[in-house]
């Protein structure tokens, strides 16, 4: 059957269409729509069905952000008797489970081995490091001063550093020359002194009775013909020269270490303080400056009195006529700066030096520097310590031998401050705290 259309009526029926009116010459799609028509409803019948999930099949979890690190609100909270989806969220792990104890147990011994493992092999970057820094809190009080003359405190620090630098030159400076000097007269005179003391009538009566001569003749022979003896010989030189390598190097070390400890100690003290509680804060500032301030007034007070013991023991060597009075006078004030028991020592190293010029002028100097260590003791110390810390003599000493015992004369040199450090915690935290129940 023949489809008759009117042009002017399928014109008409196509002016809502989008795409224009259809001209009246365009064929007829009757059969083409209806197929097109079939094929695009089979294709979206076959899409929806494979929209559709499968029988049986649950829909996938789609995992997101939490709210709160994507910065979104979640749609709906929980509410009432709703139960979420996946339950409730169960408690943390208590720190009490084995799993936790033993986790963070092993962790915390294997921070501790590490630390140990670091600090044994860094022992003497560690007393360089301590020893700067108590020179630093030493000097501190000298650079307060300067500056509260006025003075700048980059001049100050500058200042207070070459004086230190002098001294330690100064005693270098006099040691080198004088050990030098002195090992060369012993080997000049080692022979004298041996052929005097073989002629004495002491060494030929032991040459009588046990053949002395003899044995130390057969005992020479065989030093010296023994490699490894004079290798010993060897050894032992070079290990005293790299051993005062060593300690050049280590004494420029600290003396950098000091200078810039002395430059960054205001900021170190800040940043320091900032490590405590808010609500702490002024009182750890406050305790920490008074610990600061009791080191420096302590190293600045035992500076004076060793400078003071070193002066007297220096012009009562000069007047007796004891040999290398400068050189021990140095070395007064390094064993003066030891507490308690320095000034002993200095006195015994003197006056065993002072034995090679008769035993009365090592018995004039014991008489006049015991003497003055007893004026020392009772009226100059406690004057210049006055401002400085103040501890318990049974404290002190026993704190002086535990510090030598532990480091050494840098021990016993901090082992007072220390000291009085534990004790001022100890009275404004501890005892304070006891007193409120």
């Amino acid at each position: 059957m023949t489809d008759k259309t009117d042009p002017s009526s399928a014109a008409a029926g196509n002016q809502g269409d989008p795409r224009g009116p259809v001209p009246a010459t365009m064929p007829p799609l009757g059969m083409a729509a209806r197929r097109g028509g079939s094929a695009a409803a089979a294709l979206g019948h076959v899409i929806r069905r494979l929209r559709q999930p499968l029988p049986g099949a649950q829909p996938r979890l789609r995992f997101e952000m939490p709210p709160e690190y994507t910065g979104q609100v979640p749609e709906a909270d929980y509410d009432g008797d709703e139960e979420p989806q996946f339950g409730h969220p169960g408690p943390r792990m208590s720190p009490q489970h084995p799993l936790y104890m033993g986790f963070m147990g092993t962790v915390g011994v294997g921070l501790a081995l590490l630390v140990y493992w670091i600090g044994s092999h860094t022992t003497q970057l560690l007393l360089w490091i301590v020893a700067a820094l108590f020179i630093a809190l030493g000097l501190e009080p000298v650079v307060g001063w300067l500056e509260n003359r006025k003075v700048p405190r980059p001049a100050g620090i500058l200042l207070s550093v070459a004086v230190l630098m002098g001294a330690v030159v100064g005693f270098f400076a006099t040691l080198i020359p004088t050990i030098v000097a002195q090992v060369s007269e012993i080997v000049r005179q080692a022979p004298d002194w041996v052929r005097n003391f073989m002629d004495s009538d002491f060494f030929r009566s032991l040459d009588d009775q046990f053949g002395v001569r003899d044995r130390i003749t057969e005992e020479l022979n065989k030093f010296v013909n023994d490699p490894a003896a004079m290798g010993g010989i060897f050894g032992g030189v070079v290990g005293f020269g790299s051993t005062l390598a060593n300690g050049l190097f280590g004494t420029l070390i600290v003396l950098v270490l000091s200078l810039y400890f002395l430059a960054a100690l205001p900021a170190m003290k800040k940043w320091g303080y900032r490590l405590a509680p808010r609500s702490r804060r002024k009182r750890v500032a406050a305790l920490s400056e008074e610990i600061t301030r009791s080191v420096g007034n302590y190293v600045i007070g035992q500076a004076c009195v060793a400078l003071l013991n070193a002066t007297f023991a220096f012009v009562v060597m000069s007047i007796v006529g004891i040999p290398f009075a400068l050189l021990l006078a140095f070395v007064v004030v390094l064993l003066a700066f030891i507490p308690l028991v320095g000034g002993m020592i200095a006195g015994i190293v003197v006056i065993l030096v002072s034995l090679t010029q008769g035993w009365q002028a090592a018995a004039i100097y014991a008489v006049c520097y015991f003497a003055y260590l007893q004026f020392e003791a009772y009226f100059i110390s406690p004057r210049i310590m006055q401002k400085a810390v103040a501890v318990p003599g049974a404290v002190a000493v026993i704190s002086v031998i535990a510090g030598g015992s532990l480091l050494g004369v840098l021990g016993a040199l901090i082992a007072i401050p220390t000291a009085a450090a534990v004790l001022l915690l100890v009275r404004e935290i501890y005892i304070a705290r006891q007193d409120q129940h």
